[in-house]
């Protein structure tokens, strides 16, 4: 069975679990997903299925894009590819929800960060950064980076200023909390990555 879907971050609220306790969640609309096409050992050398999320509008189709969706298959905004060998269990055009998923799953997160733009090594990379006393013209600066005559170079990913965030992140062996199967939304606990409206993929945890 697959165990993985396409969602879109709604954002964090905060919910009670069976101990009374309060416990910090990230929204996610999973779903639904349509199966838009099948990859086979026999023609493609694996097993996938390759799965979409959230309908596109037709002006933003180009004849090469509405070109991979079978006839009765609506284009989509994104797509994904998901391995499974249960390819046969899926036909083209079939939804995949929520279900799939239980309380209790403990399930991977993959999103892009939020960007934050140029930044220094004091926010990039968290250094400490110098005195902050009058008369001081070192504050916020990287420091020394390398000797002059050995080894006469500067190392590759040397901590340095340069742009932050906007990269792919993968939370790992968060726990789903809740299953709102009638919305297709999943309650995460903890936080996810990336900001509001942005997507995710959200994959059992493979133990």
């Amino acid at each position: 069975m697959i165990n993985e879907i396409i969602g879109r971050k709604i954002g964090m609220t905060q919910v009670y679990n069976e101990a009374g306790e309060v416990v910090p969640v990230t929204v996610i609309e999973a779903g639904p997903c349509i199966v838009v096409s099948k990859r086979s050992v026999a023609r493609d050398g694996y097993n996938a299925l390759r799965i979409g999320y959230e309908a596109a509008k037709e002006k933003h189709i180009t004849k090469p894009v509405r070109g991979q969706f079978p006839e009765g298959v609506a284009p989509v905004r994104m797509i994904r590819e998901v391995k499974t060998d249960d390819i046969e269990e899926y036909n083209v055009g079939d939804e995949i929800r929520a279900t799939i998923f239980s309380p209790g799953d403990a399930v991977d997160v993959t999103g892009v960060s939020k960007g934050k733009g140029f930044q220094g090594v004091v926010k990039r990379h968290g250094f400490h950064g110098g005195r902050e006393t009058h008369g001081s013209n070192f504050h916020r600066r990287a420091g020394s980076i390398g000797a002059s005559a050995d080894p006469s170079k500067v190392f590759k990913g040397t901590p340095m200023p340069g742009r932050m965030g906007g990269r792919k992140v993968t939370i790992r062996n968060l726990n789903v909390e809740r299953v709102d199967v009638e919305r297709n939304l999943l309650l995460v606990r903890g936080a996810v990555p990336g900001a509001r409206g942005s997507y995710v993929t959200v994959r059992k945890r493979v133990q």
